[in-house]
């Protein structure tokens, strides 16, 4: 293999057969999964709401659905910072920032079953990753404004 085709980055793939079948869809891959997981972040909102009013605090749980989708946008979301460095590096930051915010969220809807309080929408995580959706979105589909965008730039 030729030292600056490396150093280019041609012909140089990290995961070998993965990155043949996987790296031409993986933002389409990421797209799926984020939508996904925006379904099941509204399935685990109804599902909080109906434990509080059942067990309270103790009766919270997080939906696997979601904690699985999280795990592998985060897993994703590294892989495509290995194809395409930037939008890779901006997609993994952003997801990232879902997924921390996550975590704080969970715990103010327990919070919020402990005080006997309505529980919430969880407003930064629905804000975070739809920030994430509009970023996935324009990296997967913009194909569609490429005309328009090349005749503007």
């Amino acid at each position: 293999m030729d030292t600056f085709a490396l150093a280019t980055g041609d012909l140089f793939s990290l995961f070998g057969p993965v990155d043949t079948y996987l790296a031409p869809y993986i933002t389409y891959v990421l797209l799926g999964l984020l939508v996904v997981n925006m379904v099941f972040r509204a399935v685990e909102y109804n599902q909080h709401v109906s434990q509080a009013e059942d067990g309270g605090a103790d009766a919270l749980t997080r939906n696997a659905g979601r904690v699985a989708t999280n795990f592998l946008l985060v897993v994703g979301s590294f892989y495509y910072l290995t194809v395409e460095p930037h939008g890779g590096m901006v997609f993994s930051v952003l997801f990232l920032g879902v997924f921390i915010t996550d975590l704080f969220e969970f715990e103010s809807r327990k919070v919020e079953a402990r005080r006997g309080i309505p529980i919430e929408r969880p407003k930064g995580a629905i804000a975070a990753s739809f920030l994430s959706l509009l970023y996935i979105a324009y990296q997967t589909l913009f194909f569609v404004i490429a005309p328009v965008w090349n005749g503007i730039v």
